[in-house]
């Protein structure tokens, strides 16, 4: 019992010196700018900008609420809720968000915009896939909203889908544009089965 005692104390103690050492460390970091959002979305225009995208689909944002704003050269909008760490967008440039038709928030998970360009009807999704801890309900139901907006002819979908699909297109060479990096993971196959099953091809 005396032996037990003693380690116990000992680890509470070793407890104690790393907690007040994270405090003391966590004092001198920088204050984290309450403007630091929308400092970042400035960054990420003048990229936009300057690789001449005229479209780009954001996941994680921070962006609170469902809502629209203008930056610049380009529009954004959002789907996000408070307290989340989820969050998708989208972004438009100015020859491009006149020719916005629709806007879909789905959820926190995803979002479409419809927009028609020489006489075509584009859908433009932005979607963000449950990891790969979370509950399997979740991950139903994300899938079941993306099969319901991917019956469409004219379809451009970015996304963060927590899947690798692989360095190889072995097996897959119909939907794998040839840009993976790594080794294919099992949210990498799904994606890919879910690629062939709708005749897309996974581009970059």
């Amino acid at each position: 019992m005396e032996d037990n005692f003693k380690v116990k104390h000992e680890v509470m103690a070793l407890l104690k010196k790393f907690v007040d050492r994270f405090q003391r460390e966590r004092m001198m970091l920088p204050r984290v700018l309450d403007n630091w959002v929308d400092m970042a979305f400035a960054k990420l225009v003048n990229i936009l900008e300057k690789r001449k995208i005229n479209i780009a689909c954001v996941q994680e944002a921070r962006w609170v609420g469902y809502k629209a704003r203008d930056v610049d050269r380009f529009k954004l909008w959002y789907s996000g809720r408070v307290g989340d760490m989820n969050g998708v967008s989208i972004l438009l440039d100015n020859d491009l968000r006149e020719l916005v038709v629709e806007v879909r928030r789905v959820n926190d998970r995803m979002m479409i915009i419809k927009l028609v360009v020489g006489g075509f009807t584009w859908h433009i999704i932005s979607a963000y896939a449950p990891q790969a801890g979370l509950d399997e309900e979740v991950k139903r139901r994300f899938g079941e909203d993306l099969d319901e907006m991917v019956h469409t002819e004219k379809l451009l979908k970015g996304g963060d889908f927590n899947g690798h699909i692989g360095e190889t297109s072995v097996g897959y060479d119909d939907v794998h544009g040839g840009f993976g990096f790594g080794d294919r993971n099992g949210g990498g196959m799904s994606l890919l089965d879910f690629a062939r099953a709708f005749d897309l091809v996974i581009a970059n």
